[in-house]
Formats: structure tokens, sequence, C-alpha cells
């Protein structure tokens, strides 16, 4: 069996749906596809996945959105991240002293409290926020432009709202990662279906190296 970790976005978790989708492309191929519901912590999240890393010793770690970041920090695996949100720990981070502020905090759980079901919990408070700084400069610490030698592969939607914000930046991602290692879809920052099936699917299988 090989496994695959998969690390979702904010708010995502163990029924996320794009992990929901490899796991029926791949389940007659001997493929695992893992998804854990992990903390919104980073510090606590990093441990979380370095514990699943130890236990599943995958041969690829998939990252989503926030997510992403996650999964940089993973050493000596391959790495497909889809919609890296490079910038996103970074406004984090900066913009943590608005939880001081009283009400922010209640006001951001609610705007983004996740669906129903197996996802993470988000609280928007000041010494978790602050933590994002640390944890982005750490992904970025492991890129190809700081020495890695690992492999890294992006995909990025046309039409992404958070590449308006500089959330996700394709010209941040080439920076550190390489001109040649990120496809660019006709699609949005939540990855359609189409796309999964044609793009992030053969690419899983050629890392993998096995037959679709």
């Amino acid at each position: 069996m090989i496994n695959v970790l998969y690390i979702h976005g904010m708010g995502g978790g163990g029924d996320s749906r794009i992990p929901s989708i490899l796991r029926d492309a791949f389940d007659d191929k001997g493929v695992n596809i893992v998804v854990r519901t992990y903390d919104f912590d980073p510090e606590k999240a990093h441990v979380q996945i370095s514990r699943w890393v130890s236990e599943l010793s995958p041969s690829l770690v998939i990252g989503e959105s926030l997510g992403s970041i996650h999964a940089l920090r993973i050493k000596g695996v391959p790495h497909i991240l889809i919609s890296p949100s490079l910038n996103a720990p970074f406004y984090l981070g900066y913009l943590s002293w608005l939880a001081l502020i009283p009400g922010v905090t209640a006001l951001f759980d609610r705007i983004y409290k996740p669906r129903e079901g197996d996802r993470q919990p988000l609280h928007f408070k000041f010494s978790t926020l602050r933590k994002y700084l640390p944890h982005g400069k750490a992904a970025l610490a492991h890129s190809i432009r700081s020495g890695s030698n690992d492999v890294f592969f992006a995909f990025f939607g046309t039409r992404d709202h958070y590449r308006k914000y500089g959330i996700v930046s394709v010209r941040k991602w080439k920076n550190y990662f390489g001109d040649d290692s990120a496809v660019i879809y006709e699609g949005t920052h939540f990855t359609e279906e189409e796309h999964i099936h044609s793009l992030i699917i053969p690419k899983i299988a050629n890392m993998l190296g096995i037959n679709e």
C-alpha cells in the first residue's frame, strides 16, 4: 500500500471534497489517501502532522491552500500543492493585532465557521495567529530557492479570488520554486472536479510511478 498524506486547507477536515475524489480515483490502485483534521494552531498542527509522517512514511504529500504551508515543511518527499497560499501565514501573523480588539475574534469565528462534520475548528485569537509568522518562514526555508532537493509542483486557478489580494501568488511561488513548477488552469481557488480528474490525478499517478 502506497500512502499519500493530504493536508487540507483552513476549515477543512477528514471529509474534505478533494481527497474524497482522490480516494475514489485511486481506491483500486493500492494508493491510500490519508486526510486527518489537525489543529488551527500551527505549532500544535506541526507536531500532529510530523507524527503522521513518521507513522505513514508517505510517498507523496499533497497540501491544499493554507494546508500547503504545513506540507512544505515536510522534508524528503515529493510535494503537490493545490492553490498554495504562500502569503496567508504572513497576513494572519501581521494582522494578528486585530484580534486584540474586543469582539473581533468572535466576529471572525462566526464569519469563518466551518461546515458541520469532521472539520477543523477555527478560533482567531491573537496568540494563535501570531504563530503563523514563523510558520510561514519555516515553510519558505524549505524551498528550491533555499536549497531543497525535494520535488514541488503546484496548481493555480485563473479565477482564484485570493490571488487578487496576494494571499495566493503565482509570482511568489515561481520565485521560490522555479518557473516550471506550476500549472495554471481555468478555474477557481476550490479546484473544480474536472481539473482534479484532468490535471491533479494524472500528476499524482506520475509522481507515484503508477498507471491511472
